[in-house]
């Protein structure tokens, strides 16, 4: 018997050991938004990030994209727009809405390259093309399966060390997602990014280095 739990022991710590490295190779397979790091302190950053363009449709948190807001952009990365133009996935998805984090937009970023040549209209009407404005933001990194109950509890983290060094930021929040529906709760990579306000300041002290690799 102890053999045999042994043995399935170590089968289980492989499947484990490589869904991750599966869900880490499927990561670095997309081109991800960039973003410079100002600070870091354990799972919560201090990000700068670029303007970027976005493809966005209306949501639910806690629907997971099977309300069919995922599908709807991912017809249009697959052409359903205007030039019958086939446009990478690339990551996260933003999902961005009120402090409940129930009534959101979804969007996909676009890549880079499209951005500059120019994003194509939608075909669809439940599809909106826009620019999600650059600025300087507060970042926590959890894992787990995205819902509503669980954002609210890592934005009051987020809120909370904010708020101890004098941060002030938007009453709203953005939610981030780096993983594809299928991919374990625990390897999940998930964000909750609030932008900071003018007034607040981060002073470099980390890394400024430009990231987007989806890691």
């Amino acid at each position: 018997m102890t053999r045999k739990m042994f043995h399935l022991g170590v089968l289980v710590g492989a499947a484990v050991l490589g869904t991750a490295a599966w869900t880490m190779t499927a990561r670095a397979g997309y081109e991800s938004a960039e973003y410079k790091v100002v600070e870091t302190d354990g799972d919560i950053e201090i990000r700068e990030y670029p303007d970027l363009m976005l493809a966005a449709t209306s949501s639910k948190l806690d629907s997971q994209g099977r309300d069919g807001s995922f599908m709807r952009l991912f017809r249009y990365i697959s052409g359903n727009n205007e030039n019958d133009q086939k446009i990478a996935m690339t990551t996260p998805v933003f999902m961005e809405g009120d402090n409940g984090l129930s009534d959101v937009s979804m969007g996909f970023v676009m890549p880079k390259e499209v951005a500059v040549e120019g994003v194509p209209d939608p075909k669809s009407d439940g599809v909106q093309i826009r620019k999600r404005d650059g600025g300087r933001f507060a970042v926590i990194r959890f894992s787990g399966r995205m819902d509503s109950k669980l954002a609210k509890k890592q934005e009051a983290r987020l809120r909370d060390w904010m708020n101890a060094r004098g941060l002030e930021g938007e009453t709203t929040s953005e939610a981030a997602g780096y993983d594809p529906p299928f991919t374990p709760g625990p390897l999940r990579r998930n964000e909750i990014l609030i932008r900071l306000k003018q007034s607040s300041d981060a002073s470099p002290s980390v890394d400024t280095s430009m990231r987007g690799d989806g890691l």
